[in-house]
């Protein structure tokens, strides 16, 4: 059906001028229904955006509630790890205090011996640490703080194998006098007693009263004990770290072969056995097969008398 059309006349009534306007009804009802419609739709697409704005930050929202979990989870296991540290760190203090006198004696040992008891390095990793300055993401100086952590750690391991080795060749060092009296006899060249010629003395002469005790002088195994030539009734004790000491002219034995000993243990009694003079104890030290000077390891001047 043919759309109505319907004129509008305005009539200017001072001059008689009169202008028409021709209009179609169904354009103009479809204008003013879309004029209509407009704030419907516009609300529509308000409400739609809205939605979609919400569900965007829905999904945001998620993703940082599962960033923020991650992140408490890697500082949960970094703050275990630095107490694990810590401890470490007090553990490995608490046994790497040493007795002065004793660390002196250490410090007079041979460089051999002391080469044994040396550990791997401690070197820092200094280019993980310049690493630290490049990180473009809180994941990667999570990663890289846990890196350094293991690595410290792994470190410290080490450090406290050092210290305790460090701290067994403290106790196998001999370091204390070896029996109470008075020193008779030092190492070096003098008079052979039985036939006045030129000698060679091993070690120390410690003459004292018969059946004194004789003592251990640094933690060790005992790997002879028995009558053998001059020495008499002889004691050996292994030390490790190629430390070994002899105890000679001893009046009987306190330990058996294969026995654990610890410093200041009592091992024998001074006797007057083999080729000797008098009650004394004959003592020698020796590292890797060599003779050392026994004075110049023992923490006292001189021994006590009892």
């Amino acid at each position: 059906m043919a759309s109505r059309r319907y004129t509008i006349i305005v009539a200017d009534r001072s001059s008689g001028v009169m202008r028409r306007a021709t209009i179609s009804l169904r354009p103009f009802f479809i204008g003013a229904g879309f004029l209509a419609a407009l704030p419907v739709l516009v609300g529509i697409g308000a409400a739609w955006k809205a939605k979609s704005d919400g569900a965007g930050l829905r999904v945001s929202h998620q993703a940082l509630e599962a960033e923020n979990a991650n992140f408490r989870s890697a500082t949960t296991d970094l703050a275990t790890q630095i107490s694990s540290l810590e401890a470490a760190i007090q553990d490995i203090g608490a046994r790497s205090a040493l007795d002065p006198n004793l660390a002196k004696t250490m410090d007079k040992l041979p460089a051999v011996v002391k080469t044994r008891a040396m550990g791997g390095s401690t070197e820092t990793d200094r280019a993980a640490q310049r690493a630290l300055s490049a990180l473009s993401s809180p994941e990667d100086t999570f990663g890289m703080l846990r890196t350094l952590l293991e690595s410290l750690e792994s470190r410290l391991n080490i450090v406290s194998r050092n210290v305790d080795r460090r701290n067994a060749l403290a106790a196998a060092t001999p370091s204390i006098w070896p029996a109470r009296g008075w020193l008779s006899s030092t190492m070096g060249h003098r008079a052979d007693p039985f036939t006045g010629d030129d000698d060679f003395h091993a070690g120390l002469d410690i003459a004292g009263e018969r059946g004194q005790p004789v003592f251990a002088t640094a933690a060790g195994t005992v790997a002879h004990v028995g009558f053998q030539g001059g020495y008499g009734n002889l004691i050996v004790l292994e030390h490790g770290f190629g430390l070994q000491t002899r105890y000679g002219h001893l009046l009987n034995y306190s330990v058996k072969p294969g026995a654990r000993v610890k410093r200041g243990d009592v091992i024998g009694h001074v006797g007057n056995t083999g080729r000797s003079t008098g009650y004394h104890l004959h003592y020698e030290v020796l590292a890797n097969g060599k003779l050392l000077n026994p004075l110049q390891l023992l923490t006292q001047q001189k021994p006590r008398a009892q």
